[in-house]
């Protein structure tokens, strides 16, 4: 991925096993009156239509798709990993990985085990509609009824780039500071849900909960906050709840319409 622009082609895909590397070349310029002159281009608009194209066909499937965004070390995958173990013969799961490098997570996501594809993106800082779309071709979307998408550590742009998900659940721990929601508004204003993780830390941290859920509302008054922590199990049958009505409406999205009689 080009980390100057974000754009998403021409691209290079590299398999190895499970894993997808995604390579991407983007170098185009013009030279006027004697100088170079970078010819921009509308990336968003690209990834938007190719997200759109990702979202039909996760609701033709019938598949409610999440993609979790957070920095990096808020727990997001030791979430999902309590999330998939305790949902496991219930719920039908499968993980979209996004690191820079290495597919440590993916082993841990597949442990559960869950249907799961690594994505590296290199030195690319945040997941696009491109990369989703060719890793869930991977995936047996038919027989899955919840696909996470574990977005690369960055609260900043992956708050930009759609890539056909229902929602954006933005993973914040009381490890970190309380003010994020007012330092990254972008992200937490994108997001459906916050989930506010490592509760079991709050006794012993300078974190202040209810400042936090504050400035979140502020942000987003309609973001639901769910405090949870995923080493204890605190608060997460309220997420588990959330995420059954989720897949009943996407359910109920994919149902074709009633014919008028």
């Amino acid at each position: 991925m080009c980390t100057t622009c974000g754009c998403d082609t021409p691209a290079h895909h590299e398999h190895h096993g499970d894993t997808v590397i995604h390579r991407h070349e983007h170098h185009e310029e013009v030279v006027r009156e004697g100088k170079l002159v970078a010819v921009e281009v509308d990336v968003l608009a690209k990834n938007n239509s190719l997200a759109q194209g990702n979202r039909r066909r996760f609701v033709s499937e019938s598949v409610f798709v999440l993609n979790l965004v957070s920095s990096p070390g808020s727990g997001k995958t030791t979430l999902l990993e309590r999330t998939l173990t305790d949902l496991r013969g219930a719920i039908r799961c499968a993980v979209i990985e996004g690191d820079q490098q290495t597919d440590n997570d993916a082993v841990r996501i597949a442990a559960t085990g869950a249907p799961v594809r690594q994505i590296n993106t290199g030195s690319g800082c945040h997941l696009d509609a491109h990369m989703v779309g060719h890793a869930a071709e991977e995936l047996p979307l038919p027989d899955i009824d919840i696909l996470f998408i574990e977005n690369v550590g960055n609260l900043v742009c992956p708050a930009s780039f759609d890539l056909g998900e229902h929602h954006k659940v933005v993973v914040l721990s009381v490890t970190e500071g309380e003010d994020k929601p007012l330092k990254y508004p972008q992200m937490f204003r994108a997001a459906r849900v916050m989930l506010l993780n490592k509760m079991d830390l709050a006794p012993h941290v300078a974190f202040d909960v209810a400042r936090c859920r504050d400035m979140a509302l502020k942000v987003n008054p309609a973001i639901t906050i769910f405090e949870v922590s995923a080493v204890n199990g605190a608060g997460m049958d309220r997420w588990y709840d959330w995420l059954r009505s989720g897949i009943t409406k996407a359910r109920e999205e994919a149902a074709p319409a009633p014919v008028a009689g």
